[in-house]
């Protein structure tokens, strides 16, 4: 057994850890499982959710600083440590209230360094929960001290969890004495990854308030005024635009429609010139009847019994190139982002063109 030149006081803690160890490793994983497992079900997001028991070498080194202020090695708060790092702040928050939830929090030695600066300071910011398994959560006969032994919760953000681990490797623990223009360096740094964490939760709340008016937009009917974007079209296929024209194409050959994801077409559309959800409702009405009518042309001489749901919407936007007179070049476009560049695109936009030609549709 390694010794540490510790003082008898320092000895017997360190003994007294050793004994503990095998509680503090079930306690580790059992830790671990209902923080992931709250997690998962409220729909968190986490970069990470992770724990240790503190190692033998580095309580020594803690006891050799610090072991007078202890009794037991039970008074030591982080022989157990968890972490649960998030994107944005103000899921720390959230987090925070589920581990209230969980675990019976020592609010006495918990702490939130992030109101401990002033106003004109920066520094680390995590928020730690000194915690206990609450009986009606868990218990073992085998471990009887698994409710009774205290650990260590620290919650904070990727951006927070960046500082502390440059903050600790360059002056923390480094055992020597950092210069001030190197600190002031970091305290500098410090202050821009706050306001960054700022700027980040600020951002997706503008995004999801977007959102919530896109949606509300979209329900209302009101599409002249939403622009064409990844957002705005979910939620305007959610209104299934295509459904009717799908079901009339469908009818043709009794054929049954098969769902697939029409997202695919965005870029499409805007490269059509496209810009709201109004201009597809308007080409839907003036082109109905003409995409209808190349859909018969092309299915009346076959006996397909399966279409995908993308038809309608493909059929208005060869109508729509055509009709714009973006001609071949316009259709081998469409198939190039459709199918993949390939030589047969062109083959097959000469194809569509005749039949368009057919049907007097140019």
């Amino acid at each position: 057994m390694e010794k540490y030149g510790l003082d008898l006081h320092g000895s017997l803690l360190l003994d007294e850890y050793r004994e503990l160890r095998p509680t503090l490793l079930v306690m580790k994983d059992l830790v671990l499982d209902i923080l992931r497992k709250d997690i998962a079900d409220k729909g968190l997001m986490v970069t990470a959710t992770e724990a240790r028991v503190k190692e033998e070498k580095s309580l020594a080194g803690k006891l050799e600083l610090k072991g007078a202020k202890y009794a037991s090695a039970t008074d030591i708060t982080d022989l157990l440590g968890a972490r649960v790092i998030t994107f944005y702040s103000d899921d720390v928050d959230k987090i925070a209230a589920m581990v209230e939830n969980l675990f019976d929090i020592d609010r006495e030695n918990s702490v939130d360094k992030r109101k401990m600066h002033q106003l004109d300071s920066f520094g680390y910011n995590s928020l730690h929960f000194i915690c206990r398994i609450p009986g009606r959560l868990y218990s073992d006969p085998e471990f009887p001290l698994l409710n009774e032994i205290r650990f260590e919760i620290q919650i904070r953000t990727s951006l927070q969890h960046v500082w502390a681990t440059l903050y600790h490797d360059s002056g923390y623990k480094s055992g020597v004495e950092v210069p001030h223009i190197y600190l002031r360096q970091m305290n500098r740094l410090a202050g821009m990854l706050e306001l960054a964490d700022e700027q980040f939760c600020l951002i997706r709340t503008g995004i999801n308030d977007y959102r919530r008016r896109v949606q509300s937009l979209v329900a209302d009917g009101h599409l002249e005024g939403v622009a064409l974007d990844g957002d705005s079209f979910k939620s305007y296929l959610s209104m299934q635009p295509f459904d009717a024209l799908n079901r009339k194409i469908a009818a043709l050959n009794q054929a049954e429609i098969q769902e697939v994801s029409l997202q695919r077409y965005l870029p499409i559309l805007k490269a059509m010139g496209l810009n709201t959800l109004g201009d597809i409702e308007k080409m839907i009405k003036d082109y109905h009847e003409d995409a209808y009518r190349l859909a018969s042309f092309q299915l009346g001489v076959t006996d397909i019994d399966i279409i995908t749901s993308a038809v309608a919407l493909q059929n208005l936007c060869i109508v729509h190139i055509l009709r714009s007179g973006r001609g071949k070049p316009g259709l081998t476009a469409l198939y190039n982002t459709l199918n993949g560049e390939s030589p047969g695109n062109a083959a097959l936009a000469e194809m569509v063109y005749k039949q368009a030609e057919n049907l007097k549709l140019i």
